[in-house]
């Protein structure tokens, strides 16, 4: 299902930067308990939200969609 697909894929790049679910959370001012939601496959995502997390991660879209 797509929302583990991207749950999975945001913790696979927050994990490769050694960035925890908090410090992403202030980054892209949103709730850490819905970083943990989101990764875990049982939050919707928003596009919104999503494009928050991209960006806080600091990878292009291309790169966090790219192979998916």
């Amino acid at each position: 299902m797509i929302t583990e697909e991207v749950g999975m894929r945001i913790k696979q790049f927050r994990t490769t930067k050694n960035i925890s679910q908090e410090k992403l959370a202030l980054k892209a001012d949103l709730d850490r308990t819905y970083i943990a939601g989101v990764e875990s496959g049982k939050r919707n995502l928003s596009i919104k939200s999503l494009e928050k997390i991209i960006l806080a991660l600091e990878v292009s879209f291309e790169e966090f969609f790219k192979d998916m």
